[in-house]
């Protein structure tokens, strides 16, 4: 069983930049592929950035594409999410997940684990 924990959520400006964590329990995190997904108010939840299990493979979503950087330390658990150029249709609950199989990375259905989500609140 694998428990994820995510922090870094905050009220931040246009064009500004936050980093966010997801903490995981367990030698069994290093083993999942993790992805971040977000959901607004009224939405779906999203993917947003996804990583592999040993960090050796990436996903990022068309519409975080060179804004979003994702990253993971298997050594402490973590897998981080720099996010850069902030805009308010970036504001939503940022949740992390785990999963198996990567081949349903975009697909929060196929997620394992979820953490219990941080809120991004972007202001114009």
């Amino acid at each position: 069983q694998v428990q994820l924990v995510e922090s870094g959520g905050a009220l931040v400006q246009a064009g500004g930049s936050l980093r966010l964590s997801c903490k995981g329990s367990g030698r069994a995190f290093r083993t999942y592929n993790i992805g971040w997904f977000r959901q607004a108010p009224g939405k779906e939840r999203e993917v947003v950035a996804a990583i592999w299990w040993n960090g050796g493979r990436t996903y990022y979503a068309d519409f975080v594409k060179g804004r979003f950087t994702i990253s993971r330390d298997n050594a402490k658990n973590t897998v981080s999410l720099e996010m850069n150029s902030l805009n308010p249709e970036d504001t939503a609950v940022y949740f992390c997940g785990a999963t198996l199989r990567w081949a349903a990375i975009q697909n929060a259905g196929d997620y394992d684990y979820w953490g219990q989500g941080t809120q991004v609140t972007v202001s114009s």
